[in-house]
């Protein structure tokens, strides 16, 4: 076994095909299968079977997948670390959820940065689930989850599998944000109730480990409404809040100015109990290079100017 065996199994499994993997991999479909095979044998396991939907990992191949992962992630991050060529550039990665006070942090972090030396900067907004991915299998060296208090069980015990340590950034209840022309912007009390005959703007990604997605749509209320647009990006958002006057969506609190710029106005539902929390990921191993502590302080800013001290 050989840590070209462990690039090329874990390939098929991203790909669930051989000849996609070995494409992917620019090398001839036989000898990947050839060398899967020798993998195979040497471990004295089947890692893949195939099904009527392309190449599929066994039980025991899921487990080998998932220390073969973790093997190469380690590899890379030592090789990044040490490596002559990387040693000088400035890196930083995370992956985050969609928020205003994040983008604000990231925003005063970049002013921070003295681009006259080689530089690296990786941002990306995504949902909790694929910032953990990105974490342990695409090398990013941060992340920013946020989770409802109900599901902290389900992410801890994901935190523990995955050899991850989540620090609370902010706890907060959702507000809700629509345009100043909405017929409830200048309401003194809303309830859900008063929200049935408008637009819910929804985000349409949201996973937890564990749990089926009607479990999770029923402890995010998107039942409740019939007429909901789902997106997946901020900027989509805010173009819909502000052109179409009846859309309303459930947020964490925004930074005035940013609610200013669009004509947005922030409210609160008085009978929305559900609480949730911002946490920052990393791996257990990892360590904080100057740019992540600037990124840190930067986030600390953004926070206490959008939620208070």
């Amino acid at each position: 076994m050989n840590l070209n065996h462990l690039k090329y199994a874990v390939e098929v499994q991203k790909t669930g095909s051989i000849s996609k993997a070995a494409e992917n991999l620019c090398m001839n479909q036989p000898n990947l299968s050839r060398a899967i095979k020798e993998l195979e044998e040497s471990l004295g396991i089947n890692i893949f079977k195939r099904t009527s939907k392309g190449i599929k990992p066994t039980v025991q191949g899921e487990e080998f997948l998932s220390y073969a992962v973790d093997i190469l992630a380690r590899v890379e991050l030592v090789e990044g670390r040490y490596s002559d060529a990387k040693r000088f550039r400035q890196q930083f990665s995370v992956s985050v959820q969609r928020s205003g006070y994040i983008a604000d942090a990231f925003r005063d972090f970049m002013r921070g940065i003295d681009f006259d030396k080689a530089t690296e900067i990786y941002y990306r907004e995504t949902n909790a689930m694929r910032a953990i991915t990105n974490l342990t299998q695409e090398n990013y060296h941060l992340g920013v989850v946020r989770y409802q208090t109900v599901f902290e069980p389900f992410f801890h015990s994901l935190f523990r599998e995955k050899g991850i340590v989540g620090k609370k950034i902010v706890e907060f209840s959702y507000k809700l944000i629509m345009s100043a022309k909405h017929p409830l912007a200048q309401a003194e009390e809303i309830k859900f109730s008063d929200l049935a005959d408008y637009i819910q703007i929804a985000y349409g990604d949201p996973y937890v480990p564990s749990m089926s997605q009607f479990d999770v749509k029923r402890e995010e209320r998107l039942e409740e409404n019939d007429k909901r647009v789902y997106v997946y990006d901020r900027a989509s958002k805010i173009d819909l809040l502000t052109d179409l006057p009846d859309a309303y969506m459930f947020v964490s609190a925004v930074p005035k100015h940013r609610l200013e710029e669009y004509h947005l106005v922030e409210k609160t539902c008085v009978d929305d109990l559900r609480r949730y929390e911002d946490v920052l990921i990393y791996l257990k191993e990892y360590r904080f290079s100057d740019l992540d502590k600037a990124f840190f302080a930067a986030l600390e800013k953004s926070k206490n100017n959008t939620f208070g001290k």
